[in-house]
């Protein structure tokens, strides 16, 4: 699975918008979709944030592992 998709994915199955991730983000809904298409990569601070807000590891939101792990 490539990354982005992940990110995309774990955001529609948690019933978020971009705008939501955005805010989380301290970001613009323009940079999420970038980060979605794979038009630009995510920093890891960034990934940092969104695996503590869904509670997943980072190595499952870059699609390195299939089965998300809780981290708390």
């Amino acid at each position: 699975m490539n990354y982005y998709k992940r990110l995309k994915d774990i955001r529609e199955d948690n019933n978020l918008t971009q705008e939501d991730i955005a805010k989380i983000l301290n970001t613009t809904r323009q940079q999420i979709s970038k980060w979605e298409t794979g038009a630009q990569m995510m920093g890891v601070d960034k990934y940092i944030v969104l695996a503590k807000h869904y509670n997943v590891s980072v190595d499952y939101l870059l699609g390195l592992k299939d089965k998300p792990e809780n981290l708390f």
